[in-house]
């Protein structure tokens, strides 16, 4: 765990990185908890979450954002044959700044980003393990405001490059977003597929499958049967269902439960190959927190 000296550095360079961009979320600022318990392991992760973007007006049609996303994770890992002394927590400090072009003859955006981030479970000084590179870009076309299509609708176009290990490759990304009812919607894409339903302005469910995961390098590794673990990761997919309350227009509080469909939580080394699973049984989902959105 961070002592206090180590938290208020960590603390600073997270104001100092803090810049993103990210086309898959409109969010101006989030704040929110996860819970991800198994009765059947009895090991369990709470993540805690704060993020913001701010959009910068350079020109007309023209913006530069900048923002900031750190998580921090309590992993309780029991009966697993390797100290946890030094694996009780991790946190992703991550940083970016894009560039954001409305194109003047169309309503095609046009996004660009660089960035880094910080992932470890921090035990000493920072590595360069502990470093991850960002570079993505997307095109973004947009048709929900009025008068613009029959049914309002936007759709995401990009591919996300990062240097984690073991992924020397981009991620596309794909994301449709459509009203087709004066109350219902549906996404689909990655990371989030939904249908949500309007009982009125303030009051929105939805059912939805989507995707979570996290990623840290392990300072000082971990030797399981002989062979050494560089990192630990979980993805997960879900299905499940979410209440949205809006408070106003832009400000609202959402609360997600959901189970999952697979569970992949282990320890890897750098070509990703798996070291040891941590945990592979199902679990249950639950994620809540106050957003303000664009």
């Amino acid at each position: 765990m961070f002592d206090k000296q180590k938290l208020s550095v960590f603390f600073v360079l997270f104001v100092l990185l803090s810049t993103s961009l990210s086309a898959q979320t409109s969010d101006l600022l989030r704040i929110e908890y996860l819970n991800l318990p198994n009765s059947n392991t009895n090991n369990s992760v709470n993540r805690f979450r704060g993020l913001f973007q701010l959009p910068i007006k350079i020109q007309e049609g023209s913006y530069l954002v900048v923002g900031g996303d750190y998580r921090y994770l309590d992993l309780k890992l029991e009966n697993v044959p390797f100290d946890t002394a030094d694996l009780q927590s991790v946190q992703t400090i991550e940083g970016s700044i894009g560039y954001l072009h409305k194109h003047k003859e169309s309503d095609w955006l046009y996004g660009f980003k660089v960035g880094l981030r910080l992932a470890s479970n921090f035990d000493s000084k920072l590595i360069s393990d502990d470093y991850l590179y960002l570079v993505g870009a997307y095109a973004i076309r947009d048709r929900t405001k009025e008068g613009l299509a029959d049914k309002p609708n936007r759709l995401v176009l990009g591919l996300d490059y990062s240097t984690t290990p073991g992924r020397n490759y981009p991620l596309p990304i794909v994301n449709y977003y459509r009203e087709f009812h004066p109350n219902w919607t549906y996404t689909l894409g990655v990371p989030k597929t939904n249908v949500r339903y309007k009982f009125d302005a303030k009051n929105h469910v939805q059912a939805f499958v989507t995707l979570d995961n996290f990623f840290a390098n392990i300072q000082g590794n971990k030797t399981v049967n002989g062979k050494v673990a560089e990192n630990i990761s979980q993805t997960i997919i879900l299905g499940g269902l979410g209440y949205e309350h809006y408070f106003t227009e832009h400000l609202l509080y959402y609360g997600y439960a959901a189970y999952s469909i697979s569970n992949d939580y282990r320890l890897r080394n750098k070509e990703r190959d798996d070291i040891y699973t941590i945990d592979d049984k199902n679990s249950l989902y639950i994620r809540t927190g106050i957003k303000f959105k664009y």
